[in-house]
């Protein structure tokens, strides 16, 4: 077998759901020679909860687009269900792999929920039945079934954030990969998001200043800090360790 056929097997091999995402020795470098991340090695099963939690800088939100293929590493490697993240394979990828922006104005762009929640579905090729049970399936899920035909942008910052999520559910990729998902959002806002996450079955990853939704929705918390990993362990001893927190810019729930 030649060696791009090789590669192609091994891309197709059954997916284990003790490593569902794979990431080995991955280091990223901007075109203008920052190196953001230096040698992120980590493993996470289907359907864990892992907050991604570390200062500003640290590489969060470039760790994060690795995830979907947004950018690709500069050396080691991606595997989500046993797909190898490159160029080749980033529309399979981005079929497991649902990435929920901070601002949920980045993902809404039509004159209705519905268009946007239908956008994905619709490009996927699928029949129009299956496009509004998807719709359907992804605004319910979210809590705004009967928002089909309002417009996105006359929704409060709470209901665009459920709506950009429904616009990733619509696609039911097998993770779900949020930057800040409470940002912004009021007291009421922020509760009912923590209640939504906590019922998702999906693996579910996010970068996050939020101490308060890590303790409640994420029994397994990373630290990242300059480009690598400083601590990896379950939630309730992450954020009682008050000198690791204070190493690395970060407070107590």
């Amino acid at each position: 077998m030649n060696p791009a056929a090789a590669a192609d097997a091994r891309s197709v091999e059954p997916p284990d759901p003790a490593r569902w995402i794979e990431v080995e020795h991955l280091h990223f470098v901007y075109p203008n020679g920052y190196e953001a991340l230096k040698g992120i090695d980590l493993v996470i099963a289907r359907g864990e909860k892992v907050a991604i939690i570390g200062p500003n800088g640290a590489g969060k939100s470039t760790f994060l687009l690795h995830l979907n293929g947004i950018h690709l590493p500069s050396h080691g490697r991606v595997r989500v269900a046993g797909i190898e993240v490159t160029r080749a394979t980033v529309k399979r990828v981005r079929a497991e792999v649902g990435l929920v922006f901070q601002d949920p104005d980045d993902q809404l762009f039509s004159p209705t929920v519905f268009e946007d929640v239908a956008f994905g579905p619709i490009h996927m090729g699928l029949s129009p039945e299956e496009v509004h049970r998807r719709v359907e399936a992804a605004l319910a899920k979210v809590g705004m079934s009967g928002f089909e035909r309002r417009a996105p942008f006359h929704l409060s910052l709470g209901q665009r954030k459920r709506v950009a999520l429904a616009t990733v559910l619509s696609m039911e990729p097998s993770v779900l990969v949020l930057d800040e998902p409470s940002a912004g959002l009021d007291p009421r806002g922020r509760r009912e998001l923590i209640g939504l996450l906590r019922t998702f079955d999906e693996t579910l990853i996010a970068s996050t200043h939020d101490m308060r939704l890590v303790a409640e929705v994420f029994p397994r918390t990373v630290i990242l800090d300059d480009g690598r990993i400083a601590a990896d362990g379950p939630t309730e001893f992450i954020l009682a360790d008050d000198v690791l927190l204070e190493a690395h810019g970060l407070e107590r729930p």
